[in-house]
This record gives C-alpha cells, sequence and structure tokens, in this order.
C-alpha cells in the first residue's frame, strides 16, 4: 500500500496529546508500522550511556517517538490540512488535495 505522506512533507497533528494548529515536518515514514516520526511531537527521554569512542556524551535526551499515521493530515499550501487522494497525469501517479484538487509536490526517485 502507498502511503500519503511522505517525508519532509508539512503535516498538522489532528488527536492525540499533541493536537495543536501548528504544522511539523515529517523526518522518517515508517511504513510497514503506519506510523511516522514527526519534528517536535511526542517527545520522549531516553537515557543514553557515554561512549567515547563514538564521541557521545551521556546523559539524558529527548527524542521524537513515532506517531500513527492517521493521527496526522497533511497540510495543503493553499487550502490547509486536507485529505490525499492520487491521480494520473500521463504516465505519472501524482497526490492531490482533495479540498482544492491542486496536485501536491512528491519526493522523486
Amino acid at each position: 500500500m502507498s502511503l500519503k505522506i511522505q517525508r519532509n512533507d508539512t503535516v498538522r497533528v489532528i488527536a492525540g496529546t499533541d493536537k495543536s494548529d501548528k504544522d511539523h515536518r515529517v523526518l522518517r515514514v515508517l511504513s510497514d508500522e503506519n506510523r511516522v516520526l514527526v519534528e517536535h511531537v511526542r517527545m520522549i527521554k531516553k537515557n543514553v550511556r557515554p561512549n567515547p569512542q563514538r564521541n557521545i556524551k551521556g546523559g539524558i535526551a529527548e527524542q521524537e517517538a513515532p506517531i500513527h499515521i492517521s493521527n496526522v493530515a497533511l497540510v495543503c499550501p493553499s487550502c490547509g490540512p486536507t485529505r490525499v487522494g492520487f491521480k494520473f497525469e500521463g504516465d505519472k501517479k501524482v497526490r492531490v488535495c482533495k479540498k482544492c484538487g491542486q496536485t501536491l509536490a512528491t519526493k522523486k526517485k
């Protein structure tokens, strides 16, 4: 199944404890788990052991935890958070905003 959200997309959290009106960037898509890592959303604290060989200092580090893909909505540049559809333009499959019909940028392979 192709996911409608890709890396570096702008999304808005629509459910959960981090729900807000702010837009965030997708850092990573975990397609087999249907989850995404979103910048500054669902921050957790992790204990890190020092490793002198890799020049890593120990302590408590904060990092993002995955959030389910159904809890985020893709943000269209012209009309805001929206659902995503697909359309064929010639031989290419492109993502389309369901509200305004504008094509959304896709990553190049």
